[in-house]
């Protein structure tokens, strides 16, 4: 028991990381998203740019973390679904590096601008708006998609095991749609990928991260579920 619960504390701190790092990562990156991306390094930006790197890096070791902390437990109940969350999660955690590739790859172009001739200059621009469409691509493709699905699959996997309240397992499923159709409506140009619209959908996912990892932080796993489940697969094991 005292194992779980330090386990769930752990689960708790990486969902809030997560979170925090996620959206410092996208705030720092304003330079070399921006239409004069090219002056990121001469204008002073290289050191926030990276700073927002090295959060972009953060979150993919706390986004796995939270994969590999919490698949032991919803393993029990559906060993399928927990890998398929398992693996979205991972692919959630590839795009993010795709995109902080490309960040870098921006800020590189950035810092050869100024001591390059005006023929190599204009060679750069499609460059640049080509590493600048893949970030906001694997952005969308990571923590929209990707995101979805696992945040779906783990939720229903919580509701079943009863780990936590079911109310707020059914929220994250709720939520976890709501990413996923902003994602959908990104995609056909429907919204913008900083619009209020794609904000609204995409903070309730938010919310229930915070929600859970306070949960897990501050009660931890239900105790008698999980004990209750555990008895159950070693007699099912004990049959086969």
């Amino acid at each position: 028991m005292m194992r779980d619960r330090r386990n769930a504390r752990i689960l708790g701190i990486f969902y809030i990381l997560a979170a925090v790092t996620s959206i410092i990562a996208v705030v720092l990156y304003g330079p070399v998203l921006s239409e004069q991306w090219q002056m990121a390094v001469a204008n002073g930006s290289e050191t926030k740019v990276l700073i927002g790197v090295l959060n972009d890096l953060l979150l993919i070791v706390t986004a796995v973390g939270t994969a590999v902390m919490l698949f032991p437990y919803v393993r029990h109940w559906n060993e399928h679904l927990a890998l398929g969350y398992l693996c979205f999660r991972f692919m959630e955690a590839v795009f993010i590096a795709m995109g902080l590739v490309s960040i870098l790859g921006l800020l590189q172009l950035s810092s050869y601008y100024d001591t390059t001739n005006l023929a190599s200059k204009t060679n750069f621009e499609p460059v640049g708006l080509l590493l600048q469409a893949i970030y906001h691509w694997t952005a969308m493709l990571g923590p929209n998609f990707m995101l979805g699905i696992n945040t779906s699959l783990y939720s229903y996997l919580l509701y079943r095991t009863g780990y936590v309240p079911k109310p707020l397992a059914i929220f994250g499923m709720i939520t976890a749609v709501m990413v996923f159709i902003a994602g959908l409506l990104q995609m056909f140009g429907i919204i913008g990928p900083y619009s209020a619209v794609k904000g609204l959908m995409a903070l309730p996912v938010g919310v229930y991260e915070m929600s859970l990892a306070v949960w897990l932080i501050v009660k931890g796993f239900h105790g008698e579920n999980l004990a209750k489940l555990r008895v159950e697969v070693a007699s099912s094991s004990i049959v086969k």
